[in-house]
């Protein structure tokens, strides 16, 4: 994992920010930009207490929703964006939240004034339709997996 971040920080330079999922140990040892939570892992503020603890109150911790009252929920806390979705069917999860479609990020935008993350089954195919639904931007997993730094130089160039 380490040496996949490694590329991708070397193709990414400060065009992009590198997120690690559930863990905010492995964000720091890994020298990730912040760290992204779902609802059953640990809350925004002990993140932001392990950042702070270990001198980096920089980093980012996202929160991910996948209806409106989560959306609202997650409006009041400190966090630096709130993701939503699944916008499309994804395989990243075993048991995957009700999909919210484009349709949904653009209610989703309408709700909170935060930087808005569009996460699941995000490609290079879909991308530029869900920034234009209002997510500021997309989280992306399997588009990257098997070829991390090619994949990651095509969704920078297409999101220009």
């Amino acid at each position: 994992m380490l040496s996949q971040a490694r590329e991708l920080r070397r193709v990414i330079q400060d065009r992009a920010k590198l997120i690690m999922n559930d863990r905010a140990d492995l964000c720091l040892a890994a020298g990730f930009d912040g760290v992204h939570l779902g609802q059953d892992d640990l809350s925004p503020a002990a993140a932001r207490q392990i950042f702070q603890d270990a001198g980096q109150p920089q980093l980012w911790v996202g929160f991910s929703t996948h209806n409106p009252d989560q959306l609202r929920e997650a409006d009041q806390m400190r966090v630096d964006y709130i993701a939503v979705g699944p916008v499309f069917a994804t395989t990243s999860k075993a048991n995957p939240d009700p999909v919210i479609g484009v349709e949904g990020v653009r209610r989703a935008r309408q709700a909170t004034k935060k930087p808005l993350v569009a996460i699941g089954g995000i490609t290079r195919q879909n991308c530029k339709s869900v920034l234009d639904s209002g997510a500021d931007a997309v989280a992306v997993i399997s588009d990257v997996v098997e070829s991390p730094g090619k994949s990651t130089e095509d969704f920078l160039r297409l999101l220009g």
